[in-house]
């Protein structure tokens, strides 16, 4: 398979920031948990497991040792790819041309990695098969605490808080699946309610692009928190997933992200490209994630 020097095929600085712009806007992790720069291998995280105590002395007095443990957690991460096809009539002729079918390039990424990131955290699931990801790291769907949704969203949300308050827990955003976001946003009070018609959680908004609030956590929406690509028929019936997204999730990009042109062979099992008169692009990037389950806790269909 011939590929052209890639060397030259870094994508600029304005289309490289575009694409990390877009895949952060269109991912609920990207926008509850912010992300880290990773180098590219296993990387394990210090975690501390005792928060050490503060110790006021007298004057004169002798000072105690504090009180912590630490442990570490191993991400690793995992490649992604988007490889797009075009008729052999799409030629390099100047770079006008070219930014051309790398904007197309960086529209079909912008909605397929950050899908990507958010099927593997949130389910472990492999976006284009729907089944589990190999080695069957940690996924937020794992979360013990699960209420059941029975038509009472914010309930049913606030009982999920209030199984992570008790032992110790800091919730800090929810994610929540359109139809849910959708009934917990047009949620109004009652006619014997002294705000009637007002509706109960405004902070929510009905785009799923924008960033909202419930109860001063933020929310995100997204089917993805569903899966619809998932084979599992449980993943399908998440509606909310409910945690602290700073402590319970980490992530980055581990690699930069370069195009590959393909002029030759069978890149992506759908025919020899020069058979078809055609040409291959393909963006690959590496996440790297850690996922504490115990962080979460999630609201599912019955």
């Amino acid at each position: 398979m011939a590929v052209i020097d890639s060397a030259g095929l870094v994508l600029p600085r304005d289309i490289a920031d575009t694409m990390i712009r877009k895949t952060q806007d269109g991912s609920v992790v990207a926008q509850l948990s912010a992300s880290e720069p990773f180098r590219f291998g296993n990387t394990d995280i210090v975690t501390v497991n005792q928060v050490p105590k503060a110790e006021f002395v007298g004057e004169g007095a002798d000072k105690g040792s504090t009180v912590e443990t630490f442990s570490y957690v191993t991400a690793t991460p995992k490649k992604a790819q988007t490889t797009l096809r075009f008729n052999e009539e799409v030629q390099w002729r100047d770079q006008d041309y070219q930014l051309g079918v790398l904007n197309e390039l960086a529209t079909a990424a912008a909605e397929s990695l950050p899908r990507a990131l958010d099927l593997a955290v949130l389910h472990g699931i492999n976006p284009l098969s729907g089944a589990a990801l190999s080695g069957s790291p940690a996924k937020l769907a794992d979360a013990a605490t699960v209420i059941t949704a029975a038509g009472a969203p914010e309930a049913e949300v606030e009982a999920t808080i209030a199984a992570q308050l008790a032992p110790g827990g800091f919730p800090t955003g929810v994610a929540l699946s359109p139809d849910y976001a959708f009934a917990y946003a047009t949620q109004r009070y009652p006619e014997d309610h002294a705000r009637a018609g007002e509706l109960v959680n405004p902070g929510l908004p009905l785009n799923p692009r924008e960033v909202g609030s419930i109860r001063g956590l933020t929310a995100a929406v997204s089917d993805t928190v569903a899966a619809p690509e998932a084979a599992s028929a449980a993943a399908k019936k998440i509606k909310a997933i409910v945690g602290n997204w700073n402590a319970g999730v980490r992530w980055g990009v581990a690699r930069q992200l370069p195009v590959e042109i393909i002029k030759f062979g069978d890149p992506d099992g759908q025919g020899d490209l020069k058979r078809k008169n055609q040409i291959a692009l393909r963006l690959e990037t590496a996440w790297v994630w850690y996922v504490d389950p115990t962080k979460f806790a999630l609201v599912k269909a019955a």
